[in-house]
């Protein structure tokens, strides 16, 4: 298993630990993540919310919360910490600089193509800056676009870009149909976006990693990808169940006891389609029932709350808290795989000792 290089940082296990919201993974999970050599990631959005009184305050509260975990697990860890950031959130500017002014590891951006340098930041504080810039999408095309125009507009391109498939948790880059029946496989997506980003490996003479994630969840799933081109991989799903994820233990085993089929799709009220473990409260909102929704303050930019069904927001963080009457989990496709809970560190020897497996058994296949 070789090292994961994104500019001058050297990531150990190529493992990315996927930004779960809405205080799914804090400094807790992120910290030990990093702590085990790979790198830990602290989702952003709605981070607010597990402040007190962050209905008043909301913007404010989603600053200081940001900025109060990643000094958090600054504090537990000397390897590699992120910030996963939503372009979708009303809020992404305010979140980015605090990541910035932290002076975090690497921001992941998903949600939308980042093709705009925030005004908050400014060109030259965005090229001067030692933080690694990765992109979140799910296709070769949306790759390609993002590196022509940072390259035409601002001659530079991002540090590496991440590939997020049809399998994956949450809101989803995909429409319904597709999710359903997915044309194209993950490590298909991924040697396309290889392809479509070497003309700028050459062009700045340096490599950019490609990362995979949705439906990794073993080392089995991590081998094959890599194979596929990849230079690593972002997991969630897998480390939820661990004592280090920032949830209930209600939650977590909430994927212990599921099955495959309680993997199920929603329709978001942000217009995305979403993967989440069914329950009480899904099975409601998939029959039409309204929700109560009192907005504190409108937290996507394509939520209309007077119009929505329920608040995902509310839903995602009752869910953490182990409120399943008022909430839901997301989750990936392979949820249901989880068994029990273990530690970071133990999900970590699973994961590089069913790699090796694999990598053992391909070896062995050269030599009969």
């Amino acid at each position: 298993m070789n090292s994961l290089k994104i500019g001058d940082l050297n990531i150990k296990v190529p493992i990315i630990q996927g930004g779960m919201g809405i205080g799914v993974s804090l400094s807790g999970l992120a910290s030990a993540v990093a702590n085990q050599g790979g790198i830990g990631v602290i989702s952003a959005v709605a981070i607010g919310m597990t402040e007190p009184g962050y209905q008043k305050h909301f913007r404010k509260s989603n600053q200081s919360a940001l900025r109060n975990e990643i000094r958090k697990a600054r504090l537990k860890t000397n390897g590699v910490i992120g910030v996963n950031i939503m372009m979708a959130v009303t809020d992404f500017d305010d979140l980015l600089r605090v990541s910035l002014e932290e002076k975090v590891d690497v921001v992941i951006i998903g949600a939308g193509l980042p093709l705009k340098v925030p005004a908050t930041i400014g060109l030259s504080a965005f090229k001067k800056t030692k933080t690694k810039f990765i992109p979140k999408v799910s296709s070769a095309r949306a790759a390609k676009l993002i590196f022509k125009h940072w390259s035409e507009k601002y001659n530079c391109i991002p540090d590496a870009i991440m590939i997020e498939g049809a399998l994956a948790g949450g809101h989803l880059g995909f429409k319904k149909k597709e999710l359903e029946n997915p044309q194209s496989s993950l490590s298909e997506i991924v040697k396309e976006t290889v392809d479509a980003i070497s003309i700028y490996e050459r062009q700045y003479g340096r490599e950019i990693p490609v990362i995979a994630g949705g439906g990794i969840y073993t080392g089995k799933d991590m081998y094959n990808i890599i194979n596929a081109g990849a230079s690593g991989v972002v997991m969630g799903t897998r480390f939820v169940t661990t004592e280090e994820c920032d949830v209930s233990e209600k939650f977590k085993l909430n994927y212990i006891n599921s099955s495959k089929d309680d993997i199920t799709l929603i329709s978001s009220p942000v217009g995305l389609p979403g993967r989440v473990i069914t329950n009480d409260f899904v099975e409601e909102i998939k029959q039409g029932k309204q929700k109560p929704v009192k907005c504190a303050w409108k937290c996507l930019k394509t939520c209309d709350y007077k119009k929505v069904q329920f608040c995902v927001a509310e839903a995602l963080y009752n869910a953490t808290q182990g409120n399943f009457q008022q909430g839901f989990s997301f989750a990936g496709t392979k949820a249901y795989m989880a068994e029990k809970i273990t530690t970071v560190k133990e999900t970590f020897d699973s994961i590089k000792k069913e790699y090796l497996q694999e990598e053992n058994k391909y070896e062995l296949s050269l030599m009969a």
